[in-house]
């Protein structure tokens, strides 16, 4: 069973959206629970979740289906969004933002009350089976004029805007998720507050949950504290060098210089 903690009302609204037919929009920084948000209410609906990872080269047909040779001829294969309509599960773009604006049209007409599906090579007009939901997730931050969701389309959603939780269940996550215990847990998210609170760097991202995790993980498996820092979260942030030797600094004010950590 996926954990995931709760920061509001996101279960509640969630599920009024899915018991309504409706389509769900989350909005949040990266490595903020909205993959794990998706996949604790799949398992709590009880339906199958298809998730598709968008990108700039993804196709209509790598949602929809396409025609395949195989050893008997020519058959149609389902892609990811036609199996989640047919058989009443979640389609789950992740970073829908980054796909191509001619193949998120096949969404609209599953993005209202048609709850339609028409699939062009095939003449088929699919009926979204009951339980059918469509979720999509993007980060506000990487928007653009070229990469933003257009406003039409967005109307289309119930959205939900995550952000990081507060230090207190971010603590319990880091627990939970790492097995660290509450003393590093409480540094840990001491430095991420601090590393987010930062202005005079030009971070596109700042320190996420997930990263948090990543780094109890290390120190957990008996790296030094400063060495599961860096690789776990300081070098993920940036590529310049200059940026990761200050935001060690940041480090050290909070665990100590590597002589005086564990």
């Amino acid at each position: 069973m996926t954990f995931y903690h709760p920061v509001g009302s996101e279960i509640e609204l969630f599920h009024a959206a899915a018991n309504n037919g409706l389509p769900v929009l989350i909005k949040g920084p990266t490595g903020c629970g909205k993959t794990r948000f998706v996949r604790y209410m799949a398992e709590q609906l009880n339906r199958p979740i298809y998730t598709v990872a968008c990108h700039d080269d993804l196709t209509a047909a790598d949602l929809v289906g396409r025609h395949l040779i195989g050893p008997q001829g020519t058959y149609w294969q389902d892609g990811p969004l036609t199996r989640a309509v047919r058989e009443g599960g979640i389609c789950y773009l992740d970073e829908v933002v980054e796909a191509r604006k001619d193949t998120t049209v096949v969404l609209h007409p599953l993005a209202d009350d048609r709850r339609e599906l028409p699939i062009e090579r095939t003449g088929e007009l699919l009926t979204a089976a009951p339980g059918f939901m469509l979720v999509v997730s993007y980060n506000p931050g990487y928007q653009s004029l070229l990469k933003g969701m257009k406003p039409s389309t967005r109307q289309r959603f119930v959205s939900l805007r995550f952000d990081y939780p507060s230090a207190e269940i971010e603590q319990a996550i880091v627990m939970e998720e790492s097995g660290c215990d509450r003393d590093l847990a409480k540094q840990l998210v001491r430095l991420a507050t601090a590393l987010r609170n930062l202005k005079d760097h030009d971070l596109e991202e700042a320190a996420s949950t997930r990263l948090l995790i990543h780094t109890a993980l290390l120190i957990r498996a008996g790296l030094p504290t400063a060495v599961a820092c860096r690789a776990g979260m300081i070098e993920p942030l940036s590529d310049d060098e200059a940026t990761v030797s200050s935001l060690m600094e940041v480090v050290y004010a909070v665990f100590g210089r590597p002589d005086e950590t564990r």
